[in-house]
């Protein structure tokens, strides 16, 4: 990697660490810098304003990761009820990057971002989208191999669990512990076993 993308890329790795802490509207270029030791000259080299550089965080670090986190680890397993459950445990209950205080990101991104900023909206639906896609998938190919009843509605399914994700995590947030965690996973496990 040359020198100048490992740059941005640092940037961009730290931008978003104190973005998924203290939040992207409260998070200064100035703040960023001194964290980066870059010099201003550096950061806009690299990106021309805030907005840019939160974009790209969006597309260069939460995508991949996304891919990597939410979407593999459903194309990989043979029961798809299995496959979703697994990963919301891992998701709330093991994953590293995903700290119980700070939330998810992509949701915190949607909540502060996207009433204000089109660009963020369309870059957060897109990432949305390819998680939903691929959960629909997952669970269509589940009833095609028998292990969903056929009358499921997948999108139904699919819009309902995602929603319990992205609400629990609040919650987690709320409390600051991974405790509220348990009941939901409790409570989707029986769910998940009703679609067979």
């Amino acid at each position: 990697m040359k020198k100048a993308e490992a740059t941005r890329l640092m940037i961009l790795e730290k931008a978003f660490e104190l973005i998924y802490v203290n939040g992207y509207q409260t998070t200064s270029i100035d703040h960023i810098i001194a964290t980066t030791q870059v010099t201003k000259g550096a950061f806009y080299y690299h990106f021309k304003t805030k907005d840019e550089m939160g974009l790209a965080i969006i597309n260069d670090i939460l995508k991949p990761t996304l891919t990597s986190s939410f979407i593999e680890p459903l194309q990989k397993e043979l029961d798809p009820l299995d496959a979703i459950y697994n990963l919301m445990h891992h998701l709330l209950l093991e994953n590293e990057l995903l700290k119980v205080e700070y939330g998810c990101p992509v949701a915190n991104f949607t909540q502060e971002m996207t009433p204000w900023n089109v660009e963020f909206s369309k870059v957060l639906d897109e990432l949305t989208q390819q998680w939903t896609k691929t959960m629909v998938a997952t669970i269509e190919n589940g009833q095609e191999n028998g292990f969903i009843r056929k009358d499921v509605n997948a999108e139904q399914v699919t819009m309902f669990i995602m929603s319990g994700y992205w609400g629990i995590r609040n919650f987690g947030k709320l409390e600051n512990s991974k405790i509220v965690y348990i009941p939901f996973l409790k409570e989707l496990k029986s769910y998940l076993n009703s679609l067979k």
